[in-house]
């Protein structure tokens, strides 16, 4: 399967950043050095540049495979990536923690295509 950078899920990823940031788009584009209109074009489907993706993927911290189509066969599970994630994020204790793992595992389980 050919490799397609999947924009729509990266501009989710980076929305999903920014507010757990709290940040405005404008704070984003400052602070990662991408201009505020190569984000608005980003969000209108628009794919952005080679360097703009550098510079929002070091911002974000987000990882350029997790984007790419056709390597199905070679991703983890989606529900242990999201355990995984939930169970080192410092900002949640353990009980919280457990409780988000809980809401996600059911969530997903009743959403997704079988």
């Amino acid at each position: 399967m050919k490799h397609v950078f999947q924009n729509e899920a990266f501009c989710a990823a980076l929305d999903a950043h920014r507010l757990a940031r709290m940040m405005t788009w404008k704070q984003v584009a400052e602070e990662s050095g991408v201009s505020a209109s190569t984000l608005t074009r980003m969000q209108q489907g628009k794919r952005p540049d080679v360097d703009g993706l550098a510079a929002l993927l070091k911002w974000s911290g987000l990882k350029a495979d997790d984007f790419l189509g056709g390597q199905e066969a070679n991703r983890p599970e989606t529900i242990a990536q999201m355990t995984a994630l939930l169970r080192a994020d410092p900002k949640l204790s353990e009980a919280g923690k457990k409780a988000m793992e809980g809401v996600l595992r059911s969530a997903y389980e009743s959403l997704r295509n079988v």
